[in-house]
């Protein structure tokens, strides 16, 4: 699903979501983020406008977390500079948005030793198909390396970000 319908389909989510005054606010004046952080030992994603903080969200990461993606399969989360890419409305999970990941210095990282780099590292809702609880995907790290949110904080970054936008991952 693309164009129209696509947000059509956002727009009812988000009118559904808890969220909807917070973001009903936002569209008066309605800016989008210039750049993303996410800081992993906060467990932390922040929307940013210059130096401010326009929104944060908690985030759930690869089930090993600590250090920087060196391979595929490694279940780390990557840490650098990086852009969104690609959005996908029809994924295995409640919207995606792809984080360029690898870039041109992991990729040579990843020659040096001889491995892939691997790669599909989004940020992401929950699952569409949920396997566990929901209480398990809310306290603990469980992705194979993207950044996971909630499916109403996706509808916001989804909203507030375009493709290009500077994602920084920091340990």
């Amino acid at each position: 699903m693309s164009g129209r319908g696509a947000h059509l389909v956002l727009w009812g989510a988000l009118a559904a979501s808890p969220l909807c005054a917070d973001i009903a606010d936002l569209s008066r004046g309605f800016e989008y983020a210039d750049r993303v952080v996410v800081k992993k030992s906060e467990r932390k994603l922040y929307l940013m406008k210059g130096d401010e903080v326009m929104k944060s969200y908690d985030v759930r990461l690869g089930k090993q977390p600590v250090g920087h993606k060196q391979e595929e399969g490694d279940l780390r989360t990557p840490e650098g500079v990086y852009r969104l890419g690609r959005r996908n409305s029809s994924s295995s999970y409640f919207l995606s948005i792809q984080v360029s990941y690898p870039n041109e210095q992991d990729r040579a990282g990843a020659r040096e030793r001889g491995v892939a780099p691997g790669g599909a590292i989004m940020i992401h809702g929950q699952p569409n198909e949920p396997i566990y609880s929901s209480a398990y995907y809310a306290k603990r790290d469980w992705t194979d390396g993207c950044i996971a949110v909630s499916d109403p904080a996706m509808v916001e970054i989804w909203l507030l970000t375009r493709p290009g936008t500077p994602v920084e991952i920091r340990p």
